[in-house]
């Protein structure tokens, strides 16, 4: 088996093991091995692909890796549950007041009281959600 061989079945091991750690530290290396098979391809030189290797890898390990951990840790901010729902329109299903009523919301029916003290939203207006106060949708009037 030839050396490139040898260091192409490292590389791509060591990139499908990544797929169970996570953690970007195998994807590192199995990229530093291909480079170290690219340079086997080349060169014919074992010194010279174990420095392509471990160059390739600590540079990966230390520019790289940073920086996609950063990417992915912060990812796009998705809003879930009832942090999702503030901010849509509902459709008020009774009169909504202070102390309470009923919204169709997000296909759903719910609890509602009006944002405003003593405000009264009449059934069929269509509402803001404002905010989740546990399972009751506090509402404001579209203007």
């Amino acid at each position: 088996m030839t050396p490139a061989l040898i260091w192409l079945i490292v590389g791509v091991g060591l990139i499908v093991a990544e797929v169970l750690s996570g953690d970007l530290v195998l994807l590192m290396l199995g990229l530093g091995a291909l480079a170290g098979a690219a340079s086997a391809t080349i060169t014919g030189n074992p010194i010279i692909d174990v420095a392509v290797f471990g160059v390739a890898s600590i540079g990966l390990l230390v520019l790289a890796r940073p920086a996609l951990k950063r990417r992915f840790l912060a990812g796009p901010s998705v809003k879930t549950n009832t942090e999702a729902l503030v901010g849509a329109q509902a459709v008020t299903l009774s009169t909504v007041d202070s102390h309470g009523g009923q919204v169709k919301l997000a296909g759903d029916v719910w609890s509602a009281r009006s944002l405003t003290e003593g405000h009264v939203i009449e059934p069929g207006t269509q509402v803001t959600v404002v905010e989740i106060s546990g399972a009751t949708a506090v509402v404001s009037a579209e203007p």
